[in-house]
C-alpha cells in the first residue's frame, strides 16, 4: 500500500513526480505530497486525493528541480490528514533538509522516537515515518547514504523508502525491505516507484530491489548495498509491459476494462502452455519439480481475498484432477499457528501482486518448515516470484483497478493447469485431459459471451441497488465464486453481502431473508443442480428475489427466479472462469448506480504490504 515516486536526472521532476502519482494512486489516496530540492528543499503535501496535491502546487511557483519525490498514502499511523501526509522532514531546529517518503510499518517507532525526544527532537505528526526522517537526520554526517544505512540497521517492520538531502542535491538514496520498490533505469536519469507503472512511460529497463538494500542514485551513475554497505549488482530487466496497456482509452473505469480484459487475458495466460492434442499442459517454470509435485501427499493454498478464493477454486481442481489431498489457508492465519508441514507438503502461493505482506510471511514459515514452495503470481520480479522454489506466472498484464477482476481468472486458470499437468501424470487420462484442454482453449470466446451480458445486467442491477443486504449462494466449484461475488459488491459499493455455500443457508442464514431480499445464485447445470434449485425454491417461498447465473438452453430455471444471467455450457471444473464475469459486471454497475468510485473504493488499495 502507498505510491511511491521519486527522480533525479536532468529533466524538471515536478511533472514526472506528478503523472506517477496518477499511476499510482491506486496504491493509495487518504492524502499525497511532494518534494523537490532547487538550492533549497521545497514541500507540498495535502490531505484527499492527487487531484488535490495537484492544485496546491499550481499555486506555488518555488517547486522546481530535477530531484524529487512524491507519495500517495494509504493511512497506516495517523489518520488522513495534512500533518501526516508525506513528505516527512527531519527536525526543523537542528535538522539538514531530508525529506523521506515512506511505504510500510516501523513497528519499533516508538522505542525510536522516545530516544529522539530525549535527544530534542521535535515531531510534528503521528506517523512511525516520521520517526525513521528524524533518526535519519540525527546519524547525517555528510553522507546520506552512510546515514540511511544506519538508521536503517537500528529499524525493526517493513519499509520502502526514497530519501533527499538539502546538502546533498545530486543524490537520491532508496531502500526497500517487506515494500515493493524498483528503479527504472534512463539515459542519465533514474526514476524509482513502487511499481512498474510509473516508470513504463520513460523507460523500459528496470531493475528491483531485495529486501536490506540501499541503492544510492546520482544523475548518471547508482550503486546498491546491503544495509551493512556490502556492494551487490542486481540484475536490469526488461519491463513486462507497455504504457497503453495501463492507459484507460475509451473505457470509464479501469474495472470495466479489466473486466472486458479478460477473454485476452485468458489467452495469454494459456498461450504456449496447452496440447490438447497431445494431452499434455506444458509448464516450463515447474517441469523440473515434476516428479515432486507428483508424490506430493498433500498441498496448501496460501492467500487472502480474491486470491483465496481463487485457491479454494484450486483445492476443488487439486483434489479432482491431481487426487491429492488440498487444504486452502488464509496466510494471514498460518503463519501465525503452528502449523503442520509434513515431508511431502507443497505450498501454492497466490498473490497477484507477488508481494502480499501476510502471504509472504506464511510463505516463509512453510519454507522454512520444509515445504516445497510454488508461487502462482501476475508481477515478472516481485517477491514471491524470486522466493518460491518455483512458479507460474499469470500473464494477463496489469491490472489498476483496486477490485481485481483479470487476476481472480488468471489464478483459477493457472491452478486448473497446474492441476491437469500434475493429474495427467499421476490419473488421467490422455483423452480426458484432452477433452478438458480442447475446452479451456475455447474458453476465452465463452468469456466474451459472458461480457457482452454487461447491459443487461446493468438493467436488472437498477431494480435492487437500493437493497443493502444481499446473499451470494453456490455449490461445489462455485462456491468460491460466491464468495468473490459478494466480496466485490462488498468492496465496491458499500452493500452488506455474504457469500456461502448454498446448502447452508438453512443451518441460521435463512433467517436473514425477507420479502424482497436479493439473493443471487450460482445455479449452473452440473452435478449438483438439482440441489441448488431446491435452495432458490427455498429462498423464493420466504419472499427473496433471485438472480441466478444459469446454463443457456436451461428454461426452467427463468421459472423459478426473478432474473437469469445465461453463460455458455462448459465442463465443470472451468465453469468458476465463467460464471464469476456476471458477478463482477453486477458489482460493477451497482457501484457506478450508487455513484461510488470504483477504481478507489475507501480504506482500500491495490497491493497490501503492510500486515
Amino acid at each position: 500500500m502507498c505510491g511511491i515516486v521519486a527522480y533525479i536526472g536532468s529533466r524538471q521532476a515536478k511533472s514526472i513526480l506528478i503523472e506517477g502519482l496518477k499511476r499510482l494512486e491506486y496504491r493509495g489516496y487518504d492524502s499525497a505530497g511532494i518534494a523537490l530540492i532547487n538550492d533549497k528543499l521545497q514541500c507540498a503535501k495535502s490531505a484527499g486525493r492527487v487531484r488535490v496535491l495537484e492544485d496546491l502546487i499550481d499555486q506555488q511557483d518555488n517547486l522546481h528541480g530535477t530531484l524529487g519525490i512524491a507519495h500517495t498514502r494509504w493511512a497506516t499511523h495517523g489518520e488522513p490528514s495534512d500533518r501526516n501526509a508525506h513528505p516527512h522532514t527531519d527536525d526543523i531546529k537542528q535538522g539538514h533538509g531530508i525529506a523521506l517518503i515512506h511505504n510500510g510499518i516501523i513497528e519499533n517507532y516508538v522505542s525510536l522516537k522516545k530516544y529522539l525526544l530525549e535527544r530534542g527532537h521535535e515531531f510534528n505528526s503521528e506517523t512511525d515515518t516520521e520517526v525513521l526522517t528524524h533518526l535519519i537526520g540525527e546519524l547525517y554526517d555528510g553522507d546520506l547514504e552512510a546515514a540511511v544505512q544506519a538508521a536503517l540497521r537500528e529499524v525493526t517492520g517493513a519499509y520502502a523508502i526514497a530519501v533527499i538531502c538539502e546538502k546533498e542535491p545530486d543524490t537520491l538514496v532508496v531502500a526497500r525491505k517487506g515494500s515493493p520498490l524498483m528503479v527504472g533505469v534512463g539515459k542519465d536519469e533514474y526514476i524509482v516507484a513502487s511499481d512498474s507503472s510509473a516508470i513504463v512511460a520513460h523507460t523500459t529497463q528496470a531493475f528491483t530491489l531485495d529486501d536490506y538494500t540501499v541503492a544510492k542514485l546520482t544523475r548518471n551513475s547508482f550503486r546498491t548495498t546491503t544495509v551493512d554497505n556490502v556492494p551487490i549488482t542486481p540484475q536490469i530487466r526488461e519491463l513486462e509491459f507497455g504504457l497503453e496497456q495501463i492507459e484507460l482509452g475509451a473505457f470509464e473505469h479501469y474495472m470495466l476494462k479489466e473486466i472486458s480484459e479478460q477473454p485476452n487475458a485468458l489467452r495469454m495466460c494459456l498461450k504456449g502452455r496447452i496440447d490438447s492434442r497431445e494431452g499434455q499442459v506444458v509448464l516450463g517454470g515447474i517441469a523440473d519439480y515434476a516428479r515432486e509435485l507428483v508424490r506430493a501427499r498433500r498441498i496448501v493454498f496460501l492467500g487472502q481475498g480474491t486470491a483465496l478464493h481463487a485457491a479454494m477454486v484450486g483445492e476443488y481442481l487439486m483434489e479432482e484432477l491431481a487426487r491429492i489431498s488440498t487444504e486452502v489457508e488464509f496466510a494471514s492465519e498460518f503463519r501465525y499457528r503452528n502449523p503442520i508441514v509434513e515431508e511431502g507438503t507443497v505450498v501454492i502461493a497466490i498473490s497477484q501482486s507477488g508481494e502480499t505482506a501476510d502471504t509472504l510471511a506464511a510463505l516463509h514459515e512453510a519454507k522454512q518448515r520444509g515445504a516445497l514452495s510454488l508461487g502462482a503470481v501476475n508481477v515478472v520480479g516481485s517477491t514471491i516470484a524470486r522466493e518460491t522454489d518455483t512458479g507460474v506466472y499469470l500473464r494477463v498484464g496489469p491490472e489498476i483497478g483496486v477490485a481485481s477482476t483479470k487476476a481472480f481468472l488468471g489464478h483459477v486458470a493457472v491452478c486448473t493447469l497446474i492441476a491437469l499437468f500434475i493429474g495427467r501424470r499421476r490419473n488421467l487420462s490422455r483423452d480426458y485431459v484432452s477433452q478438458l484442454l480442447a475446452q479451456l482453449e475455447a474458453l476465452p470466446d465463452q468469456i466474451e459471451i459472458a461480457v457482452a451480458l454487461s447491459e443487461e445486467i446493468r438493467e436488472v442491477t437498477k431494480k435492487y441497488i437500493d437493497r443493502e443486504n444481499w446473499l451470494f449462494l453456490g455449490r461445489g466449484h462455485n462456491y468460491p465464486v460466491a464468495l468473490e461475488g459478494a466480496l466485490k459488491l462488498k468492496e465496491i459499493s458499500y452493500i452488506h453481502a455474504e457469500g456461502m455455500p448454498a446448502a447452508e443457508m438453512k443451518h441460521g442464514p435463512i433467517a436473514l431473508i425477507d420479502d424482497g431480499m436479493p439473493a443471487v445464485f450460482v445455479a449452473t447445470q452440473n452435478s449438483q443442480y438439482d440441489k441448488v434449485l431446491s435452495n432458490i425454491s427455498e429462498v423464493k417461498s420466504r419472499g427473496g428475489h433471485v438472480i441466478a447465473v444459469a446454463t443457456e438452453g436451461d428454461t426452467h430455471i427463468a421459472d423459478l427466479c426473478d432474473d437469469v444471467f445465461y453463460v455458455p455450457d462448459v465442463a465443470e471444473p472451468l465453469q468458476p472462469m465463467l460464471t464469476v464475469v456476471p458477478l463482477q459486471l453486477l458489482a460493477y454497475h451497482a457501484a457506478v448506480l450508487r455513484g461510488k468510485d470504483v477504481d478507489k473504493p475507501r480504506n482500500l488499495a491495490k497491493s497490501v504490504t503492510v500486515e
